[in-house]
Formats: C-alpha cells, sequence, structure tokens
C-alpha cells in the first residue's frame, strides 16, 4: 500500500489532491490561494460552506462579541516571545480575523490537537485555530473554514536508513509520531494492510521533538508533515525528510452546529487576505525563509556554535543590554557576515567580525574594527539605528528585517526600494514586498529612479533570509539572555 492510499480515503471531490490548494515552496506553503480557486474550492467539494445569512444588525445594535479559540502550541499557532507578547501564524491570523469583526479573543491553550478537537466538536469554543487538517475523520466531527494552507506528509530518517517507498519499509523500525497529529489516521489505516506496524506516540508541545529523537539517535525515522520536517532539516542537518502521501488542507474548524454567520464571516475573511496579499505576508513571517540553506551551511553553523561561539557570547549579550536586540540575532548577523571571524576582509573593504565600513566605524568611534570588543557593540549599535530610522507604519518584525537589509545594502538604497514600492503597486511597510523589489534594483531601468544609484539588492534579501535561519537555529539551541539576570539561562 501507498502512503497516499493509507492517509486519506477519495472524497466526492477527489480528495485533498483535486480541492485546490496553496502553491507550496519546495515543501512548505508559500503563496496563498487566489480567489478564483477559493471560489472553485467552494462549489468543487462535496461539502460547500452554508449559504450566508440574513444581514446583520448594524453595528451599535450588535452586542459585543468574545470569541473562544482553542489553539495548541508551537511554533505555526501560538507562542509566546522573549517580550511576553503572543505570537504564532493561527494567532495572527485570528487577531486580524477578531478586529475585522469588532470582537475581542480570548485564547485558550491546549496540550494537543488531539484534546481540540473533541472540545470543539462538543461546542465548548466558537472554533479552534490548532493547525488542524482536513481528514476524513475530523470532516466527520466538525465544519472547516477555507483551507490556508496545504502540508505534505513526510517522514524524516537518519541517513542510514533508505528512502522510504511505503509503510511496509518501516516495518521493524522504531517510528516516533506526535500525538493527535494527522499522521495518526494515516498509521492506523495502514495498520489494517501491515498489523505489524508499531509506532510510538510523543505527547508534547513541541512539534521538533519527534525529529530530535530521530537525530539523537533515539528513534529510527519520525512521521510529520511539511511545516515540521523542512525546519527539522535546518536545526538537524543531517536528517532526510521524504514526502510521502497527499498535500493536506489545514484549516480552522468550528463545531457542526455552531453559529453559521461567524463560519461565513470566516469565509469572507480569509477570501479577501488571500486577495489583498496578507495571506502571503504572515506566511512569509514565519516560513518564508525556513528553506534558504544548504545541510553544509547548517552543518558548519552548528559546529562553530559549540567551538567558536562561546568566545564572543558575552560581547553579544552586552549589545543586546545596549540595543535591545536579541543577543542570539546579533550573533546570526555576525555569523552571515564573517561567520564570526574577527578578522574577516570583504572585498568592498568591510572589516571585522561586524563587517564595519570604515565610515561607519569612525561614526561609531570604533578604532579598531578587528577588535570584537569594539566591533560587535558597535554593530549592535549600528543595526538599532538603522531599525529607528524606520518610519513608525513599519512594524516588527518587518522592522528588523528591513533594519538588515539596510545593514548590507544602505539606509539610502533601502528607503529608495520602499519610495518606489507603492508605484510598483507594493506595500513599502511589508518585508515580503521588499523582497520581490530589492533584487531588481541592479537593472538600470530601477536604479535610475534611486538617488543612491545602483544597488545590490537580491543580495541584501539573501543576506537577511540567511539571517532568519541562522536567528532560528540560535533561538532552537541557545537559550535567551536576561539583563536583569533574573531568569537568565545561560552555558
Amino acid at each position: 500500500m501507498e502512503f497516499a492510499t493509507a492517509l486519506i480515503a477519495s472524497r466526492k471531490c477527489g480528495g485533498p489532491r483535486a480541492c485546490p490548494s496553496a502553491k507550496r515552496q519546495r515543501s512548505l506553503v508559500a503563496t496563498p490561494l487566489t480567489v478564483g480557486v477559493l471560489a472553485l474550492l467552494l462549489t468543487a467539494c462535496d461539502k460547500p460552506p452554508p449559504p450566508p445569512p440574513a444581514s446583520p444588525p448594524p453595528p451599535e445594535q450588535q452586542q459585543p462579541l468574545e470569541l473562544k479559540v482553542l489553539t495548541v502550541e508551537g511554533p505555526s499557532t501560538h507562542y509566546a516571545e522573549k517580550d511576553g507578547s503572543q505570537a504564532g501564524l493561527e494567532h495572527d491570523l485570528v487577531r486580524l480575523f477578531a478586529d475585522e469583526i469588532r470582537a475581542s479573543v480570548s485564547f485558550e491553550v491546549q496540550p494537543s490537537v488531539e484534546a481540540v478537537v473533541p472540545m470543539v466538536a462538543q461546542g465548548r469554543a466558537h472554533f479552534a485555530a490548532a493547525g488542524i487538517a482536513i481528514t476524513p475523520v475530523t470532516e466527520k466531527l466538525l465544519r472547516f473554514a477555507l483551507p490556508y494552507q496545504t502540508v505534505q506528509q513526510q517522514v524524516v530518517s537518519n541517513p542510514r536508513l533508505a528512502p522510504p517507498k511505503g509503510f511496509e519499509d518501516l516495518l521493524g523500525k522504531r517510528l516516533v509520531v506526535s500525538a493527535g497529529s494527522p499522521q495518526i489516521e494515516s498509521l492506523h489505516a495502514a495498520k489494517k494492510e501491515y498489523p505489524s506496524l508499531a509506532w510510538t506516540e510523543l505527547r508534547t508541545t513541541d512539534p521538533m521533538l519527534p525529529m530530535q529523537l530521530v537525530a539523537e539517535g533515539q528513534a529510527d525515522a519520525a512521521l510529520t508533515d511539511s511545516r515540521f520536517g523542512s525546519l527539522a532539516t535546518n536545526y538537524y542537518p543531517r536528517l532526510r525528510a521524504f514526502d510521502s502521501g497527499p498535500e493536506l488542507p489545514i484549516a480552522w474548524a468550528f463545531p457542526k452546529d455552531g453559529d453559521i454567520s461567524l463560519l461565513w464571516q470566516a469565509q469572507n475573511f480569509f477570501a479577501r487576505i488571500a486577495y489583498d496579499g496578507t495571506l502571503a505576508r504572515l506566511v512569509d513571517r514565519y516560513y518564508g525563509h525556513s528553506d534558504n540553506l544548504a545541510a553544509a551551511d547548517v552543518q558548519h553553523l552548528l559546529e562553530k556554535m559549540v567551538t567558536v561561539l562561546p568566545r564572543y557570547r558575552q560581547l553579544f549579550q552586552e549589545g543586546q543590554r545596549l540595543t535591545g536586540i536579541d543577543w542570539r540575532l546579533l550573533a546570526a548577523l555576525a555569523y552571515q557576515e564573517s561567520h564570526w571571524d574577527p578578522l574577516a576582509t570583504s572585498f568592498a573593504g568591510v572589516r571585522g567580525i561586524m563587517m564595519l565600513t570604515d565610515d561607519t566605524a569612525d561614526r561609531l568611534k570604533v578604532t579598531d574594527r578587528l577588535d570584537p570588543k569594539q566591533a560587535i557593540p558597535a554593530g549592535a549599535r549600528y543595526l538599532a539605528e538603522l531599525r529607528d530610522q524606520l518610519p513608525e507604519q513599519v512594524r516588527e518584525p518587518d522592522r528588523t528585517w528591513m533594519a538588515l537589509a539596510a545593514y548590507n545594502m544602505g539606509y539610502g538604497h533601502l528607503n529608495g526600494a520602499r519610495t518606489i514600492a507603492p508605484k510598483e503597486g507594493l506595500e513599502p511597510q511589508w518585508w515580503n514586498a521588499l523582497k520581490e523589489l530589492l533584487p531588481k534594483l541592479s537593472q538600470p531601468a530601477y536604479a535610475a529612479r534611486l538617488k543612491a544609484g545602483p544597488a545590490r539588492g537580491g543580495e541584501a534579501v539573501r543576506m537577511v533570509e540567511n539571517v532568519r535561519t541562522y536567528y532560528d537555529i540560535l533561538q532552537r539551541f541557545q537559550p535567551p539572555y536576561d539583563p536583569t539576570g533574573s531568569t537568565t539561562a545561560q552555558h
């Protein structure tokens, strides 16, 4: 039996692969559904959403609504930032939706999707935003809004295990999977054909744990999906991820007998944000940079994280004390610039661990760019200055990504790109819009529109995306730093 057959039975519309879905960048969603595709999805599948309700009363006659939303902790759903604020793709989508319908939100974090599904089915919340996949089992219990993302089932294994062609290749292997994940359905279906198939279900809020166990030799393979399989190969570059089944749509889940008008509002919301680019921007924030490094690049960082980073950790933490910028982001920037080599020199004459120009060093009163004690705090201050120059409408994290681009190409070129953006139909306050424009700045037609002249904008984009990935890796393996010392956990 192939994975696709075991994972999901055919539906009247042909199964999830036959229903239109978001285009994925390699193994990860990168492009949202278009409105035309959304319309097809509404009409092509066997269970279209209900008709729109009667027109609601005027806003002044409506009772304030507090949405109760179930979610789970995780990088793709809901988590706490270092400053205590909440983030996550699902979290951000819910907040935008609540603002649109003038509602407040109460998030209730559950230990797993396995716990969320029956709670929604029982009507114990308005809906769940927990990365729930639309499968035959979940469709029987819940009603779904329009999918906003698709994921591919993957097997993640170490290099000693040959690429599995089907579940028969996993017989006798130590297989791990997150409890409550859609992969459990796939395994139970396969077990009917392969009774000896066995696996261990991990009850954890860390979706990376199955892959971590494989990397540490405590398991032979993990069954996951492309959201986490691609990230895992960044954290553990010796692992290999193999697609092993059809794509599954991810959507918000509503009770079968819940508020029809609320479901219809959610349908309209997802249609709008797919059309105006909001969905693409949010997906880019969390996933847009995760697939750009080769395994050798990641392995090199992990080795230097052990052998070199300890020499400079306190200096990066000093940079955090001066600027409030996470020391791990500063370390990621320095690694991208110099691979933590204090003697590095580029063909353009920038030098040192933070690759400062001579003019920038002079302005920051750095007498020796090759001295990390001077260069690292100065580089942190320079990045903070660039970030602070951006207008207020540029919010985080886009503000930091633009500051990193300016660190590479200069603030004048970045500001020039932001000036051009509206004329190209792009929003200058979003990084994913500038990512599209910056590589064009080396072309004569665009360079002529810049006061600062042509720029290597493509290089700046690659630099920012690499730094974002290095930062993710350092956050995985290095503890945060608290300058007050109250909750500091250091190596």
